[in-house]
């Protein structure tokens, strides 16, 4: 793809002719094994061993410390997985669409004016009352308003699905410059840009955003550990950098959001 690297993160090597098909470069992540075709988050400076807890962040921490520096300026790199991937037009998609004919293949003219693209936001308002139930009762207890949909906020669906307070716990040690709107950000949003997907064209922005999560992250280490059970709270790392991409972005980069679409590669 021209002027743009398109990451697309695997979890086995079933995936990679396929993802050679797209023109996007191939990522093995996790213990499977993986062959000399993949970039894989295992070698150079590395977090591959926290691979489980940090999910595609292992890959996120690889390109930091090792490739960045190498790849052009004013190129936009981006990351999709095997099961989510950009759309190449920001539409509604038609039914029985053609996957190729729908996914990017090349960079829109309409980014031009922006440096970071997110998918478009999904709404935390409309959990089902058996989940609250089944889940949420703590969080609600912590969150009374989230009664009504509209105060149900991303502090709320956090609570609910990852652990009650452990968001507000991480929240003490981030950065002075990022605290307190961090903070304000998961009380009143209602939304989030999700999966941890993004296209940027500065890697000085890059650069910025990996400095700050991942000192963050490692701070947080010390105090949740690696002995965590369930998948809500295994990957806490990844869930932590999923809700706090958005809101630095937009924070610290002009941004524009857009559609993305759900295909598994091996269907």
């Amino acid at each position: 793809m021209e002027n743009a690297k398109i990451f697309c993160l695997c979890l086995n090597d079933n995936y990679l002719d396929k993802v050679k098909e797209l023109d996007y470069i191939p990522v093995g992540l996790g213990k499977n094994s993986f062959s000399k075709d993949w970039v894989t988050d295992d070698n150079g400076i590395n977090i591959s061993t926290k691979n489980s807890y940090y999910g595609e962040y292992s890959f996120h921490y690889w390109l930091w410390k090792n490739e960045l520096k190498n790849i052009l300026d004013d190129t936009w790199i981006g990351f999709c997985t095997y099961r989510r991937f950009w759309q190449k037009e920001n539409k509604d998609l038609e039914n029985n669409f053609d996957f190729k004919e729908t996914i990017l293949n090349n960079i829109p003219d309409e980014w031009n004016n922006f440096d970071v693209i997110l998918a478009n936001k999904i709404s935390v308002e409309n959990v089902k009352w058996l989940k609250v139930l089944k889940y949420g009762k703590v969080a609600l207890y912590r969150n009374p308003g989230a009664i009504f949909k509209k105060k149900r906020n991303i502090r709320f669906q956090f609570d609910m699905f990852h652990g009650n307070g452990m968001l507000d716990e991480a929240i003490k040690f981030l950065n002075e410059n990022d605290k307190k709107d961090f903070q304000e950000y998961i009380n009143k949003e209602t939304s989030f840009n999700p999966a941890n997907m993004f296209i940027c064209k500065s890697k000085d922005i890059m650069k910025d955003y990996y400095k700050t999560l991942f000192e963050w992250l490692e701070k947080c280490e010390k105090i949740f550990g690696f002995d965590l059970k369930g998948y809500g709270k295994i990957r806490i790392y990844a869930f932590l950098a999923e809700r706090f991409m958005p809101y630095w972005f937009k924070k610290n980069a002009k941004v524009k959001e857009w559609p993305i679409l759900f295909q598994d590669l091996n269907k």
